[in-house]
């Protein structure tokens, strides 16, 4: 009951905000970190449903991808805002590039390892000597930890296909996003009981992911653009919550204009799971809001394996919307 009337309370705010700007419409445009999916279906159905115009912006969204990283097109310019994981938005920040996170929007890691029960892993001990397939950058840090919090030692195998090598029977176990390859396993015939799998947010390793990023300048600049563009945001993701049907309609229209090799199946698994790991616990928390001492958790985590030689300062690199 506490955490609807905080969503309600929320959803008034926002609309409160969406009929108070006046003026012209500013010129923004947002890059997500991958391809059109129910991962980004808040701005998709911020966009459709005239959010952000309510909120004076006109938004052009771009695709992500392999070849499109979005803390990138930030520094050069090609994008207003961006979205990426917490780790790389500090790892990008330690090394100098001026941006700043506005809202931490995915609250609880969906990254998992999962593994074949058949093939022997059923506890974390069982990893030791197996061939785990992990994906590298940001993505590899988690599992890691894992490892040496449970002191196995694993044969790391670079993983550039997503699940392929792990249906072919040539890894042991694989890193996934539950959202995503994880019901993609299942879609390929593999049964829940069939599989092991480690949520790594239950041990300890709740990194927060998804995140909305912009230039320091631009929120010097244009705070009241970039609170804009939060809220507007946010309010994206409460109508998608509340509308699946619809939100998958729109987040389908998205995925067949990019041509997308997807499904409204898949698309409405991994938007149930981004309700989840949006909205968080249940203690009625807001959506957006980055805590000081899990940042401090994720990145000292980071400089203990060296993936930064030093942490940038909380209120420096968080200027939360909320």
């Amino acid at each position: 009951m506490k955490q609807t009337v905080s969503v309600v309370i929320l959803v008034i705010g926002l609309l409160s905000v969406a009929v108070a700007h006046e003026g012209p419409l500013d010129e923004v445009t947002l890059i997500p970190q991958w391809i059109p999916q129910a991962q980004f279906a808040g701005y998709m159905v911020a966009l459709e449903k005239g959010f952000y115009r309510e909120a004076g912006i006109d938004l052009t969204l771009l695709h992500g991808g392999p070849s499109r990283a979005p803390l990138s097109h930030l520094a050069t310019g090609k994008a207003t805002f961006a979205t990426d994981w917490l780790t790389n938005g500090i790892r990008q920040r330690a090394i100098g590039q001026p941006i700043v996170e506005l809202a931490q929007i995915i609250q609880k890691s969906a990254l998992i390892l999962v593994a074949r029960k058949d093939g022997g892993i059923l506890k974390p001990q069982d990893f030791d000597g197996k061939k785990v397939g992990l994906w590298e950058g940001h993505f590899y840090l988690q599992p890691m930890l894992f490892f040496r919090k449970f002191g196995v030692n694993v044969q790391v195998i670079p993983n550039y296909t997503s699940v392929g090598l792990f249906l072919k029977g040539a890894l042991d176990a694989i890193s996934v996003m539950y959202y995503n390859e994880y019901h993609t396993l299942i879609q390929n015939g593999l049964n829940h009981d069939e599989l092991s799998t480690f949520v790594l947010s239950d041990y300890g390793l709740n990194f927060p992911e998804d995140a909305i990023f912009t230039l320091e300048s631009t929120y010097k600049n244009n705070p009241d653009l970039c609170k804009r563009f939060v809220d507007a945001s946010i309010r994206g993701w409460v109508y998608a919550f509340n509308h699946q049907n619809e939100a998958l309609n729109i987040v389908m229209k998205h995925v067949d204009d990019a041509n997308t090799p997807s499904n409204r199946s898949h698309q409405k698994w991994m938007l149930a799971k981004m309700k989840e790991l949006i909205e968080g616990d249940s203690s009625g928390s807001k959506i957006g809001r980055l805590n000081r001492e899990e940042y401090m958790r994720v990145a000292e985590a980071m400089l203990e394996y060296r993936m930064i030689s030093e942490i940038p300062p909380f209120d420096q690199f968080y200027r939360g919307m909320q």
